[in-house]
């Protein structure tokens, strides 16, 4: 007779527990609902995602390479370069002291500003202090995150004494004076510690010399780019500026080296600032496609670039 009411107790059990059960998927549905609801978080009306900071690449070139940091749109950067134009390696390290490093020394100056027509849409101007300007336009392709790299498409337009509209030109000037280049921008962000840079490029009108051997006038350029963050604030920087064909300059007194430079940055807000040195002058596609001619060794410089936005 005290095993009856058990027998009872389990048939009951096995009975309620389809029902039980099925309910459970139900009950935990709106709980989970719920709680996906309150973790995705909205964008607020407004928000531009590219007026963040990106860690990866906070500048839009690494030293004069292009990045493929978007501008916002309708939104400015302005660029300054100094290249000073006395070789660390010239005299003792006394004079090089006295000198403040080059800093006491004439240098190539640049100024460039930067404008988001559209969204992944740039233009810009940016002009050196030996007189010439190089028009600059860059439309991104394909964003990482999409896709496994960054791409996008670069073009400029470079001229020599003003775009020719100066009455007195310099003496020693290139002989072209026009230089178009076209680059393919390939990156490769690494989370936020940094960030790689494959940019190949066609330069036209790269010949200084017109009685140098061959008929080669433009040239290809292999730029190799690559930004570490050492802290929050601070990374390290470097490039490489290969030729690959094409104009390699006067074979009669040896093909000028590739330009090379490396350097530290800090950045703040919408400020960088990166002290760095390289073994030329040049900033602009057609001067670093030349690599070094002119002045030959190790010069310090700097670029300062800031945000408004």
């Amino acid at each position: 007779m005290r095993a009856a009411p058990s027998v009872a107790a389990l048939a009951l059990s096995a009975w309620l527990a389809p029902a039980v059960g099925a309910q459970t998927p139900a009950a935990a549905a709106p709980a989970t609902a719920a709680a996906a609801q309150a973790t995705a978080t909205p964008a607020p009306p407004g928000y531009d995602a590219d007026l963040d900071t990106d860690h990866a690449q906070p500048d839009f070139t690494v030293i004069d390479l292009p990045t493929n940091l978007r501008l916002p749109k309708h939104k400015l950067a302005f660029r300054l370069t100094h290249r000073f134009a006395r070789p660390l390696g010239e005299g003792s390290f006394s004079d090089l002291a006295a000198d403040f490093f080059g800093f006491d020394g004439g240098a190539q100056i640049g100024f460039g500003l930067r404008f988001g027509l559209f969204r992944g849409t740039q233009l810009g101007v940016y002009r050196t202090s030996d007189r010439t300007i190089e028009l600059h336009a860059q439309q991104e392709l394909l964003r990482q995150g999409r896709s496994p790299l960054g791409l996008s498409l670069a073009a400029s337009l470079e001229g020599s004494d003003n775009f020719g509209l100066s009455d007195s030109p310099p003496v020693g000037g290139p002989l072209h004076e026009f230089s178009p280049s076209v680059a393919v921008v390939l990156s490769r962000t690494l989370g936020a510690r940094g960030a790689v840079y494959v940019v190949p490029s066609w330069v036209g009108h790269t010949r200084v010399n017109p009685s140098a051997p061959g008929t080669d006038d433009s040239t290809i350029v292999l730029g190799l780019g690559a930004r570490v963050r050492v802290t929050r604030a601070m990374a390290l920087v470097g490039e490489y500026h290969p030729r690959l064909a094409g104009y390699e300059g006067d074979l009669g007194s040896g093909t000028p080296d590739s330009i090379a430079t490396f350097g530290v940055e800090w950045t703040v807000g919408g400020h960088a600032f990166q002290l760095n040195v390289s073994n030329a002058l040049g900033t602009t596609p057609a001067e670093i496609a030349r690599g070094q001619s002119g002045l030959t060794g190790w010069f310090i410089g700097f670029n300062l670039t800031r945000k408004f936005f």
